[in-house]
């Protein structure tokens, strides 16, 4: 799956995020954030090739219960999961930050 530049239309549920499979990168922030379009390089860059993960972004914000269920604050918030358990959190990535933690899982 990889790289995927297009939020989701409708957030998963989190029982759906927790049953899924393999690693899940979620990306959770908004088209118009500033920080979240400045890390969009680093991501494609960290997820290119990795057909092996999958990757959803999520539009965030007020009542939207699957970001308020991680416990998300700021955007960009990535959250790697590994069959439904966290094994990572990025909280507005530093540069090169995505692809050190995603290689070393």
């Amino acid at each position: 799956m990889g790289y995927t530049s297009q939020y989701e239309a409708s957030e998963p549920a989190r029982p759906a995020v927790d049953a899924m499979p393999g690693t899940v990168v979620l990306e959770f922030g908004a088209p118009w954030c500033g920080h979240c379009q400045a890390a969009q390089p680093a991501l494609e860059q960290a997820l290119s090739g990795r057909e092996d993960v999958r990757h959803i972004k999520i539009e965030d914000g007020r009542g939207r219960p699957l970001g308020r269920s991680f416990g998300v604050k700021l955007w960009p918030t990535i959250v790697v999961l590994r069959d439904g358990v966290e094994t990572a959190r990025m909280v507005r990535p530093a540069d090169g930050e995505i692809g050190r933690t995603l290689a070393s899982g």
